[in-house]
């Protein structure tokens, strides 16, 4: 699917990426982790065929820089901030969905999915859409072309937490046809989503691993949650990820999607204090849920 070999590419004496030979098999879903400036960026990039590099890139067998057309014609890419287009939201869907051959109304379903009306913002610019409504229609026009290798950067930071397990079942749709490259700086954000892990240093890969791949996108946990007393604060942050809570606002129980059960842990971590009880149980089938250790 896609090979980089002793790729490197410098900007005036700096030198961004340095020698990477990477080899990435359709279905892989990978993880590219580093902290920023070690070069994902770059080497997003130069997949997108944007950048003249040394060593040599190819996708499906075809050079990013002189097949472009063709080779951007089989990427969705969903990049870490919005560009700031002026263009109408109808028009931006048109353009992009004649781009790829693809078909507008399955990129206006996509969007609807994840809770965007497009008919209701047709006629506004992109630019004055919110951080959200940006992210969630960027993601239907990439997921909307039916590519065979997703590019996001940091694709669901700006979704809320129904919108994210939405776009995991997303992902899960498509992870059996297309491969996957998602960049971030954290790999806790990540991990859950992803079978390899590739992380870069100093424009180097310094780790390139298969991880464990147990637990489908389209899980889901059972949670239930027993707080010391009522807090109006846990009570909002629970209420955003669609939690109901008894009369007496002290057990709360609800849904969390497989992949994003460790940024929910995470955000519980502000409210130790106030947790008397908290389970996790992933859901195997209707009526059927096997305890988390």
């Amino acid at each position: 699917m896609i090979r980089c070999e002793n790729l490197s590419k410098s900007f005036k004496r700096a030198c961004v990426l340095d020698g990477i030979t990477l080899d990435i098999a359709l279905g892989e879903r990978i993880a590219l982790i580093g902290s920023n400036g070690v070069g994902k960026t770059t080497l997003i990039r130069c997949l997108l065929g944007e950048y003249v590099h040394d060593g040599k890139v190819s996708i499906d067998g075809h050079s990013p820089r002189t097949d472009r057309t063709m080779v951007l014609g089989n990427i969705g890419f969903v990049p870490q901030l919005p560009p700031p287009l002026k263009m109408p939201v109808g028009q931006l869907i048109e353009f992009s969905a004649a781009l790829s051959g693809a078909d507008h109304q399955q990129i206006d379903a996509i969007a609807s999915r994840l809770g965007l009306d497009v008919n209701a913002i047709r006629a506004r610019s992109f630019i004055k859409l919110s951080g959200g409504m940006k992210q969630k229609l960027l993601i239907a026009i990439a997921l909307g072309r039916n590519a065979k290798l997703l590019i996001m950067d940091e694709p669901a930071a700006n979704l809320d937490p129904e919108a994210r397990r939405i776009f995991f079942d997303l992902l899960a749709e498509r992870q059996h046809y297309a491969t996957m490259i998602i960049s971030s700086h954290r790999i806790d954000e990540v991990a859950a989503l992803v079978n390899r892990v590739i992380e870069m240093d100093m424009g180097k890969v310094v780790l390139d691993d298969k991880v464990a791949d147990d637990v489908s996108l389209s899980g889901r946990f059972a949670c239930r949650l027993v707080s010391r007393r009522v807090d109006a604060a846990l009570a909002k942050t629970l209420g955003s990820w669609k939690f109901s809570a008894d009369a007496a606002g002290l057990v709360w129980t609800g849904e969390v999607a497989g992949p994003d059960r460790l940024r929910f842990i995470g955000m519980l971590s502000r409210y130790v204090a106030l947790i008397a009880d908290l389970s996790l149980s992933e859901k195997v089938g209707a009526g059927e849920t096997a305890q988390q250790p």
